[in-house]
């Protein structure tokens, strides 16, 4: 590496996409380079608007924005959180994600408002309203207790649960686990969801970080920074979504995981708008083939109706 090499991080500018960057500097302090490190926060069109993020095409469109800063070189490298990368197009030429964190809990946990005489979700009275951001969560709560009311909150995490709180209106919300650990409030969450009860999202606990491949230098720090376990996890799961010409916000859940035999086990679904219609598939392969078995995962719910089921949730 050359001496005394500074580094641009990019990131969006909410506290969790802060402390998902403080973090990677933190890594790459550790690494034994001598590196000056500096943080650039990126406030996007999704940070300022108050709508329905569908209404703009999804996180996708200002992760391009993010994109845009690293393509024109205001910033060396950019870290998302890979659940919010969509999977229908390709990155932009010229880049590559360099690096996948090791992968944190993957479980999504509910909470209640203080006070509340609940401490899970089978406990609710029907007509309950559960907060949630993700369609993919949605569907899952309807499809185990259709009698819940499922509202769309958006905005990040600290404004969701500032929301939360202060109106009064939601009877409970989930969330990221991960999410909360991030920006130290874990401590809010009261039931964890089971991965039967609650399949993640493609790319769940995964920080990526993304950087121009002309840079071959800034490219070997951070692979030094990689988890081989982690990467072929998220290409199997990230290949499943790309056959499935998923997005971010489509009802597409996907988790790879490695046997206790050494095998890669991985769970595809796709859901309806209510939770009443989806599709499952589950298939095994080698270590060495996370491409091809994100692809016949994909392949296996195509036939059991999963392209039908997203194009009707997105209307």
């Amino acid at each position: 590496m050359p001496p005394d090499l500074r580094i641009r991080v990019g990131s969006r500018t909410s506290p969790m996409a802060v402390a998902q960057a403080e973090h990677v500097r933190d890594l790459l302090f550790r690494s034994g380079e001598d590196l000056d490190v500096e943080l650039i926060g990126i406030e996007t069109s999704g940070d300022r608007w108050q709508g329905d993020l569908a209404e703009l095409g999804g996180k996708g469109t200002f992760l391009k924005e993010i994109d845009r800063h690293l393509l024109r070189g205001d910033i060396d490298v950019a870290v998302h959180c890979v659940k919010d990368v969509p999977g229908d197009v390709p990155l932009p030429e010229g880049t590559t994600f360099a690096a996948y964190l090791p992968r944190e809990d993957v479980h999504d946990v509910v909470l209640f408002p203080a006070g509340s005489p609940y401490r899970g979700l089978d406990e609710l009275p029907a007509g309950a309203r559960i907060g949630t951001a993700a369609v993919r969560r949605k569907a899952q709560i309807l499809r185990k207790r259709p009698d819940l009311h499922v509202d769309r909150i958006r905005g990040n995490v600290n404004s969701r649960i500032a929301r939360f709180d202060s109106e009064g209106r939601l009877d409970a919300m989930v969330l990221a686990r991960a999410g909360l650990r991030r920006i130290g409030m874990e401590h809010r969450a009261v039931e964890v969801l089971s991965l039967d009860d609650m399949c993640p999202a493609v790319g769940a606990g995964v920080i990526g970080v993304q950087c121009r491949t002309a840079d071959t230098g800034i490219v070997e720090l951070l692979r030094l920074l990689d988890d081989p376990r982690t990467r072929t996890h998220v290409t199997a799961e990230r290949t499943m979504l790309r056959d499935l010409r998923g997005r971010c916000n489509s009802p597409i859940a996907g988790h790879c995981t490695t046997t206790a035999d050494g095998q890669l086990s991985l769970l595809g679904m796709v859901f309806g708008r209510d939770g009443g219609h989806f599709a499952c598939a589950q298939e095994r392969d080698t270590l060495d083939h996370a491409h091809e078995l994100g692809a016949r995962v994909a392949a296996a719910l195509a036939r059991k109706g999963a392209h039908r089921l997203i194009a009707g949730t997105a209307r």
